[in-house]
């Protein structure tokens, strides 16, 4: 009897195991914002999308951006060219970004009513894009290296990550929470909290396409809890992989846009 019950637990025993050799291991906050980044910033070796920015304040008021995005991806680093289409205080205004992981970006605006190419220093890319509640940064993304990453929270849907600079002063914000599809690792939710850990702004992922195998935010709202004001980015015409020219993203373009934003419909 006892030769039987010592083969019945070993039996058991190696049943078992494999089932918990092949429990999925916990990701960490790090490899959770890495995935995120990938998924959200770098979909496709290029990609291009046109995008209807409307902006409105606390009473209701709207101005209205027609803008076009191209990217291209060089290893880690990529590279960013943005073409405003209307209204006419805004047409023919371009925005350049190199993005570099392992430094501060390189960014650049051409404001055409002034003939001005300025360069755009690193502390202003966390202030207000052509006027929106969206930030320079947020077109191009954050880098990772700049916070530190802590998965604080796991729901049925998501992934609650706590992000917080490793240079305090450098920023506005002491923390942001992203809330993290638990399928796609598409940032759905982003809050930003103030130094006395006061809520003051969201970015939001309102709708979301899959577009030639890649998950794509089709609709995204930044809002100043502050001000209240908000923005919304429609994204339209939304293309990967187009084999872009390393050319179009060069400081000469700036002022004589390339055929691939002229040319769309």
């Amino acid at each position: 009897m006892k030769k039987i019950f010592l083969s019945t637990i070993a039996l058991s025993l190696l049943l078992i195991s494999p089932i918990m050799g092949n429990e999925e291991k916990e990701l960490t906050g790090d490899e959770l914002m890495s995935k995120s980044n990938q998924a959200f910033y770098y979909a496709g070796k290029d990609g291009s999308s046109d995008v209807e920015m409307t902006i409105r304040d606390a009473q209701g008021g709207t101005r209205t951006r027609s803008m076009t995005i191209l990217r291209r991806n060089e290893g880690e680093n990529q590279k960013y060219y943005v073409y405003f289409r209307s209204p006419a205080d805004v047409r023919r205004m371009a925005y350049l970004v190199w993005k570099n992981v392992k430094g501060d970006d390189d960014r650049w605006l051409f404001l055409p009513a002034l003939n001005l190419e300025r360069r755009i220093a690193p502390g202003d890319k966390r202030t207000s894009f052509v006027g929106s509640d969206f930030f320079y940064e947020d077109v191009s993304g954050r880098n990772l290296t700049d916070d530190t990453h802590e998965l604080v929270e796991t729901t049925d849907e998501y992934y609650v990550v706590s992000n917080k600079p490793k240079v305090p002063n450098s920023v506005e914000f002491a923390e942001y929470k992203v809330w993290l599809d638990k399928t796609t690792f598409i940032p759905m939710r982003s809050e930003y909290y103030d130094k006395n850990g006061k809520l003051y702004r969201t970015v939001e992922s309102k709708k979301v396409e899959e577009i030639d195998g890649y998950y794509t935010v089709m609709e995204a709202v930044a809002s100043d809890l502050i001000t209240g004001s908000s923005t919304v980015n429609s994204f339209s015409n939304v293309r990967y992989n187009l084999d872009l020219n390393a050319n179009i993203f060069s400081q000469r373009f700036l002022r004589r846009p390339p055929r691939e934003v002229t040319s769309r419909k």
